[in-house]
């Protein structure tokens, strides 16, 4: 197994486009293995869009993967989705960390275009059938219940054969769609005890349907600061976890205080059977945020990265 600690954003935290760049170069410079964007199409509060933020960061880094967490597949046509997805892992080299979802019932990306979240299940299983064949490289004719193509066929072909497919989610269904179809898997807000039956699961499953899932490819992330439980940032966001149904209580899931306690939270998923992280900073301004990382790369990465092989000279 080996271990890849990424650092991972929700909305827009920087006051300016140029934060958020040198966030980026931060991150390249420093060894971060990937940085992870959430999808929100509709939001009062800045959210980037993906597909075009990825071809900035692609252009801006030469090492650097990037990973979305997670694209709702429902909301996008899947063929112009596998196109965006192929382009990009191309042109960087093979540095793009796809990742996809079916969405929560109150997404208020369904109530903003007047469709309804039943379904999006089925639906996003035909999606992703379709984006697998079309990163084969071969035509693709298909009829479903919610897409037909006939001999669709994109080209160029991503870099990564085959281009990971993550699947996010913890239900019985997503668990299925995992052990279906998925290279992977990255969990929600998420403890390690309530990561480890996902994990497990999918395991058994994919086991029984012949394509066992790589041990390297279980991913979670969780929200960590330097500093103290009691900083009135960290309790801000301890509140607001625990508003989240069904999410896990907040001491079981940020990480706050020095390099041993965030290392230690780190431990805890691995021993539930994870090996790639999307860690958060817990921050409150431009400047914060750049400290929080950089001391996350520079007090705890290098402790696991041991635990990684070399990277070879295509990657």
């Amino acid at each position: 197994m080996s271990i890849g600690i990424g650092l991972g954003l929700a909305g827009f935290p920087f006051s300016t486009p140029k934060a958020f760049l040198n966030w980026i170069d931060l991150c390249e410079e420093r060894g971060v293995d990937s940085v992870w964007l959430s999808e929100r199409i509709v939001s009062r509060q800045p959210q980037l869009e993906l597909m075009t933020t990825f071809g900035v960061i692609a252009g801006r880094t030469d090492r650097l993967k990037f990973g979305m967490n997670a694209i709702v597949v429902s909301l996008r046509d899947p063929l112009i989705l596998a196109k965006e997805c192929a382009s990009l892992d191309y042109l960087s080299g093979g540095r793009l960390l796809p990742v996809f979802g079916v969405g929560g019932d109150t997404n208020p990306e369904f109530r903003a275009t007047n469709r309804s979240p039943k379904g999006r299940g089925a639906q996003s299983d035909e999606a992703l059938d379709i984006m697998a064949a079309l990163w084969a490289g071969e035509p693709v004719t298909y009829a479903g219940k919610y897409y037909q193509y006939d001999q669709a066929v994109i080209s160029p072909k991503p870099v990564q054969a085959p281009l990971p497919l993550w699947i996010g989610g913890s239900s019985e269904a997503a668990i299925r769609r995992t052990a279906r179809v998925g290279t992977g898997w990255l969990a929600g807000l998420q403890s390690p005890e309530q990561v480890r039956p996902v994990v497990a699961a999918i395991r058994s499953q994919s086991a029984a349907n012949g394509r066992p899932l790589d041990d390297d490819h279980y991913g979670a992330g969780f929200a960590f600061r330097f500093g103290s439980w009691d900083d009135p940032v960290v309790q801000r966001q301890a509140a607001g976890l625990a508003r989240i149904p069904d999410g896990p209580e907040p001491s079981t899931y940020i990480a706050a205080g020095n390099a041993d306690a965030i290392s230690a939270r780190v431990q805890e998923y691995i021993d539930a059977g994870v090996s790639k992280f999307v860690l958060r900073p817990i921050a409150e301004s431009d400047d914060d945020i750049l400290d929080q990382s950089r001391r996350l790369a520079e007090e705890v990465i290098p402790r696991f990265s041991r635990l990684r092989p070399a990277v070879s000279a295509a990657q």
